[in-house]
């Protein structure tokens, strides 16, 4: 996982990178490559699942788009515009690690080499590089390099964009495609960016090395997308390098899976003008017939050229596999270098990474323990405070304490006399109702005890003594 990490971020410090993004199911037609497309729809009826839609992108911004057959394992048609021809061209040649790896976190185009190890199952959905070598075939391109200049150039150098052909028919291609398009169809397009070009390949069970599938026929369709539009296809017969047929865009369509269509609506060719097209086929005549001429000149020196041609096999394959052992050489070499880089790059960023960890949590600890002092010397303060005020609050009672004993008595010493003696009254009085209250008391018994006696008296004188007659 570091090591992918550092290798995107090596990457990103380069000016320029590729990047072949393999288009989600749930995204609409090819992302943000819709662009390439007339109406920005795509073509229909390419419905397989082993299809992968990819978007060609160069510098973060889309190049052209790109349908890749993972069982032909050759591209289906890319789909660009003509940008301006190149003068050169630098090959560079790299592969989509997503198409055999979805899972893989590498999601821009990368050398073979150099992700050999960190991608699973690399090539069993995709051509590589060594599938061509010594295979008598070389990376023929559907978007030729020299019809793109700069970023564009550069992301043609995909094998995703190339179809195995041999070197005299990638040749024929490359240029009969670029003089199509510069001499016949640019001119006759008013507006060149609407002009949306489609080129193709229909696989055939020859297959290179049993896993690469040999077009048995290259196409190009064309689209003029504006006022006075219109649409032309070509074809190029694999068997026959120096044929090159024009035909509508419906006729290239019955070649192609039942049910596609290469263009919306088709693209006006039902209302484009008769003269717009007799000038555009009379071009592309007049180049194809140039191809022919020069077929026919050098008829006569056939014989030879074979005959050198089979002399200077041998020495041909020979050198080219010397050139190969010098390549494969001088990659290994870089590929060392490169892995020394990694190592020197990885270990410092590891070093600054743990250093910058270090120096953050320092900077943090400081500033927590900065931050806590003011916090500890405040409740110091006031802690310290506190004590002071509850010391004198307790002197304060103390003394409060002391002070209210002999006040006390005092008061109630002073107030003695005064309760005594005014209670001298008071008590005569009491003693004095005491007293009479006794008289009284006294007097009434014995009034009572008289009283008893004398009616004892008289009820006894009554009883005992007897009543006197009145005759008496």
């Amino acid at each position: 996982m570091k090591t992918s990490v550092l290798f995107l971020l090596c990457l990103s410090v380069f000016p320029g990178f590729s990047q072949g993004r393999v288009v989600r199911e749930d995204e609409t037609g090819f992302a943000e490559c819709n662009v390439f497309f007339s109406g920005q729809v795509p073509p229909e009826g390419f419905s397989e699942p082993f299809h992968v839609k990819i978007c060609q992108q160069y510098n973060k911004k889309p190049r052209f788009a790109t349908l890749y057959s993972t069982k032909d394992k050759i591209p289906l048609y890319s789909a660009f515009k003509y940008t301006k021809a190149a003068q050169s061209e630098e090959e560079d040649w790299l592969v989509e690690p997503q198409i055999d790896d979805p899972e893989n976190d590498l999601q821009e185009m990368v050398h073979e080499a150099d992700v050999a190890g960190s991608v699973a199952n690399l090539g069993a959905n995709q051509a590589l590089t060594s599938d061509y070598v010594a295979s008598g075939y070389e990376r023929g391109q559907l978007n030729p390099s020299l019809l793109n200049e700069k970023d564009f150039q550069m992301a043609t150098y995909t094998l995703t964009n190339a179809v195995p052909l041999s070197p005299s028919l990638s040749k024929s291609w490359n240029r009969d495609v670029r003089r199509v398009v510069e001499q016949a169809l640019v001119p006759h397009c008013s507006k060149k960016d609407h002009l949306y070009l489609l080129a193709g390949a229909i696989p055939s069970n020859v297959l290179v090395n049993g896993k690469v599938s040999v077009p048995e026929t290259l196409w190009l369709a064309a689209c003029c997308d504006a006022p006075e539009g219109w649409s032309l296809a070509l074809v190029k017969k694999v068997k026959d390098e120096n044929s090159l047929a024009d035909l509508a865009v419906g006729e290239l369509e019955q070649q192609l899976p039942a049910g596609v269509q290469l263009f919306k609506g088709n693209c006006g060719e039902d209302n484009q003008k008769q003269d717009k097209m007799e000038a555009i086929l009379q071009a592309v005549a007049l180049i194809c017939s140039g191809e022919q001429e020069g077929t026919s000149d050098n008829q006569d020196n056939g014989f030879v050229r074979k005959v050198a041609g089979i002399i200077a096999t041998p020495f041909i394959k020979l050198l080219e596999l010397l050139i190969y052992v010098f390549v494969e050489l001088v990659k290994f070499v870089f590929r060392c270098l490169w892995f020394v880089v990694k190592w020197v790059v990885s270990t410092l960023l590891n070093g600054a990474y743990n250093l910058c960890n270090g120096v953050v949590f320092y900077l943090k600890e400081i500033s927590m323990v900065l931050i806590s002092i003011p916090c500890d010397v405040g409740k110091v303060i006031i802690n310290i405070l506190q004590g002071l005020l509850e010391i004198i609050q307790d002197i304060a009672f103390f003394t409060y304490k002391i002070l209210s004993i002999p006040v006390g008595f005092v008061l109630h010493l002073a107030a003695f006399p005064y309760y005594t003696i005014c209670a001298i009254p008071s008590l005569l009085k009491d003693i004095a109702t005491g007293i009479g209250g006794t008289f009284s008391l006294v007097i009434d018994a014995v009034g009572t005890l008289v009283h008893g006696f004398c009616y004892l008296v008289a009820h006894i004188v009554k009883r005992f003594v007897p009543k006197c007659s009145s005759d008496d």
